[in-house]
């Protein structure tokens, strides 16, 4: 079972999908998510989330200003701003 991701800023959905690994940078310092990791609610530091798809494929995406929920296998992550890198 994969984690079900969401990442949201107040403009626009960025990117949605299946996961293995989400790693995220708060204001705690950067923390790793895996199918089955305990609920975390968290304050998102400006810094950047790195998605590693069920296939392997790697997302990478720039945020700042919001937070982030882990609740079951979803993780969402709300920013004020978010955008893909190339």
């Amino acid at each position: 079972m994969a984690l079900t991701v969401t990442l949201v800023s107040a403009e626009e959905e960025v990117w949605h999908g299946e996961a293995n690994l989400v790693v995220a940078k708060t204001v705690e310092g950067e923390i790793g998510f895996m199918t089955g990791h305990e609920p975390v609610l968290a304050i998102l530091a400006e810094g950047q989330v790195r998605i590693t798809q069920s296939d392997g494929t790697k997302v990478v995406a720039r945020a700042q200003d919001g937070f982030l929920s882990m609740e079951g296998n979803e993780l969402t992550i709300v920013a004020g701003h978010a955008a893909l890198e190339s």
